[in-house]
């Protein structure tokens, strides 16, 4: 019996990406087999150009497909919540980029969803995957780096008017949010997934850059639950573009690459306090075995889940985290107080973090 997982990709914006470096690069795992989006002018060539023959404007019609294992949902963030649920229900694996849903409530109604359901959720956090970021965090969980101290997280972008132009963009009610939500939660959850679990979160958001609704500019400053602290930064504004990640532990300092769209991808510096501690991670190192960047490990990692060989590479409790934090942020800079985490059911963005004015035409 072949382990080969067909696919049906919702949305062929950021899902060719999906196709060109998480699925041609797995032949020998999945298979797209079909292609859903509402622009047939837009999909017509991207079937073409990988010979993908089913093409339907219908969403309803791929959940009716038998013969479909995975539904990898790549559509504008305010339909990832419906799909997702309605994925899961159909009895279907899902894939979903980030954002995974809109609110708390909408994530903990997934989560509730996933224990009754037969299919597998995989959000969709692909920074996590290549030798830098997983070097890193292998130092880390051997216990090499000790006591983490500090940390900062620098998301400096460009995005302008032709950015924006797309209509579902730049709006509350389409996007869900700004720079934070859109931009830099990766380089936000690659600082949780390295440093810990945030225990409060003083933070800023403004719209300086664009003539939008949401957020292009934030800052915050963070106190972990080890008792180290963090600061992000982030702006749609920058001349140039990087991302930058810098982690100061007990016994070693890490900084990414400054690739802004693959920081996981090359080796990372890795500056060790002492001899002792060198050898140590020479020792762990000596045998690496290269990891692909990006989709290439996630979708691949996502199969061997599916096929009992791991567990999930990403979670929705991982989702869950990572738009805590966003709601926070989002809280934080309303109130201009620090906002404490974990956030439950009682908290005032708990439904929704969008402002208030804007919330009655979500």
């Amino acid at each position: 019996m072949s382990d080969i997982k067909t696919v049906a990709i919702i949305g062929v914006g950021i899902g060719r990406s999906h196709i060109v470096e998480g699925y041609i690069t797995n032949p020998d795992k999945f298979k797209v087999v079909v292609l859903c989006d509402l622009n047939v002018e837009r999909m017509t060539p991207i079937a073409d150009e990988f010979g993908i023959e089913r093409r339907v404007t219908s969403f309803d019609e791929v959940l009716a497909m038998d013969d479909i294992d995975i539904i990898d949902i790549c559509t504008p963030p305010m339909l990832h919540y419906p799909m997702v649920m309605a994925a899961l229900q159909a009895g279907k694996h899902v894939i979903c980029e980030k954002p995974l849903v809109g609110s708390l409530e909408q994530v903990d109604a997934v989560i509730a969803q996933e224990k009754i359901s037969k299919g597998k959720l995989m959000p969709v956090f692909q920074y996590r995957f290549g030798d830098g970021i997983e070097q890193a965090k292998a130092i880390i969980d051997a216990g090499i780096a000790g006591k983490p101290y500090v940390g900062t997280v620098e998301t400096l972008w460009t995005r302008g008017p032709d950015y924006y132009a797309v209509p579902w963009r730049g709006k509350w009610a389409t996007e869900l949010g700004g720079v934070l939500m859109t931009h830099a939660i990766h380089q936000h959850d690659l600082f949780t997934y390295l440093m810990g679990d945030i225990k409060r979160l003083f933070g800023r958001v403004a719209t300086r850059v664009n003539d939008i609704e949401v957020e292009d500019c934030v800052t915050a400053s963070l106190e972990l639950e080890s008792g180290a602290l963090g600061s992000f930064t982030a702006t749609l504004g920058s001349a140039d573009e990087i991302t930058r990640l810098r982690f100061a532990f007990e016994n070693v300092t890490f900084e990414s690459d400054h690739e802004a769209y693959n920081p996981g991808d090359k080796v990372w510096k890795i500056l060790p306090r002492n001899p002792q501690t060198k050898a140590k991670i020479d020792a762990l190192l000596k045998d690496w075995v290269h990891v692909p960047s990006r989709f290439q490990t996630q979708m691949a990692r996502f199969h061997d889940a599916l096929t009992g060989k791991a567990e999930l590479p990403v979670t929705s409790k991982d989702s869950r985290r990572a738009l805590e934090l966003v709601t926070a942020f989002y809280q934080s800079s309303t109130t201009h107080q620090d906002v404490q985490l974990p956030l439950a059911a009682d908290h005032p963005k708990y439904k929704s973090w969008v402002p208030a004015e804007f919330l009655a035409r979500t």
